[in-house]
């Protein structure tokens, strides 16, 4: 796709908050998107974490919050229900667009439910992300290829999906690492991709571990993979 421009846009100006807990992904995502005059998109606010985002949507009323699904202070739902009194606004609702490198399907339903409009993962071009903003900032629902499959399966049954205690028990950050591992990453490869450093990395392991009752990764593995989570 080529570049998206004021053009084809129509001049028309979409506001953005950026809510990602990694510095460097938000500048790389203001790089990519925030030249206003040639993108459409303004970025008026940043957050690393869940009460800073709740502060800036409140004050800045965007258009469109770009949320990361995993957030220190309780994750992207946690801010969807924080702002769902901005996203049913009857005038001018502030409309959420996860980013993220999860592909979760539990992921993707739970900030679904939350309210988010749509869900793209973090490999996605500067152009098509901005082709997503405007989507959604218009009401559509936009969806990474294959996501949406797993919004069409969650709501195809109006049967609430069942509760896993187990699962329930580790933070986002560790349903994110056991993903990782379940799928044969390193932990050289997560840290990388996680932006956290081995030792921490080795140290969310412990804690899924214990918090299992399992005694190494293959055990985890095999109960990532029962559970259809990697």
């Amino acid at each position: 796709m080529s570049d998206v421009n004021t053009a084809d846009t129509g001049a028309r100006r979409v506001r953005v908050v950026l809510v990602d807990d990694h510095r460097m992904f938000r500048t790389g995502v203001q790089a990519e998107i925030g030249e206003t005059a040639r993108t459409g998109v303004d970025v008026v606010g940043e957050a690393a974490d869940v009460d800073q985002a709740v502060t800036i949507v409140q004050a800045t009323r965007p258009d469109v919050v770009l949320l990361d699904v995993h957030l220190p202070g309780g994750g992207g739902v946690e801010v969807l229900r924080r702002c769902a009194a901005l996203t049913t606004a009857p005038e001018s609702p502030v409309r959420f667009l996860a980013l993220s490198v999860s592909d979760a399907a539990d992921d993707v339903i739970g900030v679904i439910r939350g309210g988010a409009r749509g869900y793209v993962t973090k490999n996605i071009t500067g152009p098509d992300l901005v082709n997503s903003i405007f989507r959604v900032s218009e009401g559509d629902a936009v969806f990474s290829p294959r996501l949406a499959g797993f919004v069409l399966d969650a709501f195809a049954s109006t049967d609430a999906p069942p509760v896993d205690e187990d699962l329930d028990r580790l933070t986002q950050r560790e349903r994110e690492v056991l993903r990782l591992i379940a799928r044969g990453y390193a932990y050289k490869e997560i840290a990388k991709q996680l932006f956290i450093s081995v030792k921490t990395v080795e140290s969310h392991v412990s804690a899924v571990l214990r918090k299992l009752q399992l005694s190494n990764r293959h055990e985890l593995t095999r109960w990532a993979t029962a559970r259809r989570l990697v």
